[in-house]
């Protein structure tokens, strides 16, 4: 096979390789190494009656390894003690906190599997994870969340034990559930171990590599999620792979917002661990900007949606305060992409970043005007944002990368542990998906699929064996579903999802998320956007806006004191949006341009099921949301 149809990184294979059993071991070992090293930082509430707090308030706190390590064993002693055996599953549903890290750890310790479930999953739906995963315990954040559970306890006759991150338990109408504090079951471990101070050592090392660690059930867009089954080696895997491949250092401060139950987060904890560096906690998004410059994180992971939120919202800030501004703003934006695009094209051709005198100069004038303030936004020490999930807008990516603030693009999926493909910080390539980490394989086959080959792929669906078979070859070989190619310079691109892409009535080929990012791109209003046209006779779409972005504008152009969906319903609001449909146009094939759109009375969202947990738009439930207005834009469309 051709270099350009394979992709193997062997150079630091043989350091991958001898990786430890778990990522237990991996723990075990970075608390022997560097047991005063600061591990996990998390805000906590300052009292209000004391003399420097206020109602509110909060204040960053830090645990050693050493600190972890005794939260973690009596967690796993705990959980020992209550009859937890090696692969016993126990669930997880919380948000992105430090109790989630120890809680994690200590079913890992203890030999238990994680059933991971987020916390914005309906009861239904929790009720299907916990009853096909035979869950036997279930940690949860808070009395709202164990509700969820109370009221299916009936479909769930192995469940015995619930532990509350927040609240006192226990709870009425959880007849045989014994609702535990998370004190209370360190408390239990603490004892526990006094009798017994070798077990959580015992059990970690009798972890095997092949022994089952996390059920992650998949955002499914029809039908039941499936369980991706991770054993405890994909974990040690991703572990080493991301410190060998220099995306997490030592010496890092790492932000972590990302839902934990995702493995996106899970995998970054991981190389945390074998890295040893520093993890700061909080997933509530609306602290994200507020958080940044507090922390001041040298590396952060993120979704493709929240930059384009920054750069939306920067655009928009500049907007409001005048015509002056906004030119600055603009021409800014536009010498970080020139300034990017220049260095990474110099970069690939000589191997150094250099630009044109002019070029140059007028970077460093926008960066005294504009970059250094978005620098300092984000906290002033960014070295790299790893994005992934779903492809973020080249334009939004040479832009922060002129900026000084790089967004890494790298690619993976649940049934690989998250990362197969990262951009090295040092050598970013914007519109790839990076490079093969160490010890893995890709291969583009015939038809253009993305297959996949390594420790990290899962080892089957949960209690599906004909799912697997269908995705998962016998010799390894993992089909993404997704369509790409492999460059000369060993760097990935996706071009799009294999089951996303669509034929018109006319017999073109359309990817959709590439119009969909090139529209990210040029209007800086957008949320969402779904195109659609399969067996039609032109591509239609429906776009979402950004609600902080819109209504400013709304409110300097005659439609101040209207609703979202008053705004968005408005001519004016059409046609600013029209503009930027047709200039979008004037890039695409004839086939690919959007001869009609629908502005949705509000944007896409996880609480309606629109999006999932990782903000991917769930196209078939979008479509059937918005049947109606589907309809209404292909009305005619045979005289069309």
């Amino acid at each position: 096979m051709s270099s350009a149809q394979s992709l193997i990184d062997s150079g630091r294979a043989d350091i991958v390789a001898g990786r430890p059993a778990s990522v237990a071991h991996l723990f075990l070992e970075r608390v022997a190494a560097t047991p005063a090293g600061e591990a996990y930082r998390f805000p906590v509430p300052v009292d209000e009656h004391a003399a420097d707090g206020a109602p509110g308030a909060e204040q960053w706190r830090s645990l050693t390894w050493a600190q972890t390590a005794t939260r973690v064993y009596a967690v796993a002693a705990g959980l020992l003690s209550l009859g937890i055996s090696p692969e016993d599953r126990v669930a997880l549903m919380s948000s992105t906190r430090l109790e989630w890290v120890i809680a994690d750890l200590g079913n890992m310790c203890a030999g238990a599997a994680t059933t991971a479930v987020y916390p914005s999953t309906n009861a239904d739906e929790t009720a299907y994870i916990l009853s096909d995963s035979g869950s036997r315990a279930i940690f949860v954040e808070n009395e709202k969340q164990l509700a969820k559970v109370v009221g299916e306890l009936g479909q769930l006759p192995e469940l015995r034990t619930a532990v509350l991150f927040d609240g006192t338990g226990p709870v009425a109408g959880a007849p045989g559930l014994n609702v535990l504090t998370l004190a209370e079951l360190e408390q239990l471990g603490a004892e526990y171990l006094e009798q017994h101070p070798d077990a959580v050592r015992r059990a970690v090392d009798a972890l095997d590599k092949e022994q089952l660690a996390t059920l992650i059930y998949t955002s499914g867009t029809t039908g039941r999620p499936k369980g991706v089954r991770l054993v405890h080696d994909c974990w040690a895997y991703q572990g080493r792979a991301q410190e060998e491949s220099g995306l997490l250092r030592a010496d890092d401060v790492q932000f972590m917002w990302l839902p934990l139950s995702h493995v996106f987060g899970k995998s970054l904890i991981c190389g945390q661990i074998a890295t040893g560096h520093v993890m700061a906690l909080d997933g509530r998004v609306d602290r994200i900007i507020h958080n940044l410059p507090v922390i001041r994180p040298t590396m952060m992971a993120s979704a493709p949606r929240i930059f384009e939120k920054v750069y939306n919202g920067i655009a928009g800030k500049a907007r409001a305060e005048g015509g002056a501004k906004y030119k600055i703003f603009m021409w800014a934006a536009k010498t970080a992409r020139d300034y990017a695009r220049v260095t990474q094209a110099n970069r690939i051709a000589t191997g150094h970043d250099s630009a044109p005198l002019g070029l140059r100069v007028r970077h460093a004038v926008a960066d005294k005007l504009v970059y250094a303030k978005i620098r300092t936004a984000f906290g002033g020490r960014m070295r790299g944002s790893v994005s992934g999930s779903a492809a973020l807008a080249p334009e939004i990516g040479y832009f922060f990368a002129g900026v000084g603030v790089p967004v890494l693009e790298g690619y993976g999926l649940t049934e690989s542990s998250a990362g197969i493909c990262v951009n090295p910080a040092e050598d970013l390539r914007v519109g790839t998906i990076g490079t093969v980490l160490p010890g893995s394989e890709i291969r583009i086959a015939e038809d253009g699929e993305i297959l996949l080959r390594g420790p990290g792929v899962m080892r089957g669906y949960h209690n599906l064996p004909e799912k697997t078979a269908e995705v998962l070859e016998p010799d390894g070989w993992f089909h993404t579903e997704d369509i790409g190619e492999i460059g000369q310079d060993g760097f990935l691109r996706i071009t799009d999802r294999k089951k996303d892409m669509f034929k018109t009535s006319g017999g073109k080929y359309v990817a959709p998320s590439e119009v969909e990012g090139k529209f990210k791109a040029v209007c800086p209003f957008v949320s969402n956007i779904l195109v659609i046209g399969n067996g039609r006779n032109y591509c239609t779409a429906l776009i979402g806006l950004d609600e902080s972005v819109i209504m400013p504008w709304a409110a300097e152009h005659g439609l101040a004191g209207k609703s979202y969906a008053e705004v968005v319903g408005d001519p004016k609001v059409h046609q600013l949006v029209d503009g930027f449909v047709q200039r979008l146009n004037g890039d695409l094939q004839r086939w690919q341009t959007i001869k009609k759109f629908t502005l949705l009375p509000r944007d896409l969202d996880i609480e309606h099921g629109e999006l999932t947990p990782s903000l991917k738009i769930k196209r078939p439930v979008v479509e059937r949301t918005y049947a109606d207005a589907v309809t209404e834009m292909y009305a005619g469309a045979n005289e069309a």
